[in-house]
């Protein structure tokens, strides 16, 4: 991964209407740390001169700040090792429901593309905070991507592409469940031993292709 994807992924994302404006971020590992995108840039002005190379403790060499949510991005790295890329967006559908503080449940196979049964919400803690970090690493114990309460979406990958494709996976399961929710009927879920089966056919297919 190079700043080049992490420009050309930032731009792909608001082009699709996950994020507008300057709002969401994203970044990828390095040897000694992570590339960041920049605090207050519209996403559609993003060049690589902006990515903000930052180290594990928090200092930076750019002139731009680096987003606010950094500190989510630097906690994931540290606590888990198999991801290499993360994106925060905030699209229409998923911060939907994390503004109802839900997790999705098992309505659909395809939630095991986050790795779990569900996709749970981690709960509220003011933006970029030391208790919203702790609050979306619980949220993705045995994950990859979580709702974060009255705030948006965060995905991890093993590669921008992956993680990209996996926020507009969320993005359209959070479509899917909202009709259901608007429909005041019940959704039948598939089970704990099918979402096991459904789990790993998904990460030798997915994650096999990428």
């Amino acid at each position: 991964m190079n700043k080049k994807e992490l420009v050309k992924t930032t731009k792909y994302l608001n082009n699709k209407n996950i994020n507008r404006g300057s709002s969401g971020n994203l970044s990828y590992r390095t040897n000694n740390g992570f590339i960041i995108t920049p605090s207050s840039i519209p996403n559609d002005k993003l060049n690589e001169k902006n990515c903000v190379q930052m180290a594990f403790d928090g200092t930076y060499k750019n002139k731009l700040k680096p987003s606010t949510e950094w500190r989510i991005h630097r906690d994931i790295y540290l606590k888990r090792k198999d991801i290499f890329a993360i994106i925060h967006t905030h699209p229409t559908f998923s911060t939907a429901i994390a503004c109802m503080n839900i997790n999705i449940p098992s309505f659909h196979y395809m939630i095991a593309m986050a790795g779990g049964n569900d996709i749970k919400c981690a709960k509220y803690a003011t933006f970029g905070t030391e208790q919203l970090s702790k609050n979306v690493i619980k949220a993705l114990e045995n994950r990859n991507a979580c709702l974060m309460a009255n705030h948006g979406l965060i995905v991890g990958g093993k590669n921008l592409k992956i993680a990209s494709k996996l926020t507009e996976e969320v993005e359209n399961i959070s479509k899917q469940y909202l009709q259901i929710l608007k429909s005041g009927k019940k959704s039948v879920l598939l089970s704990k031993n099918e979402m096991k089966k459904n789990i790993k056919k998904i990460k030798d297919y997915f994650y096999g292709k990428i």
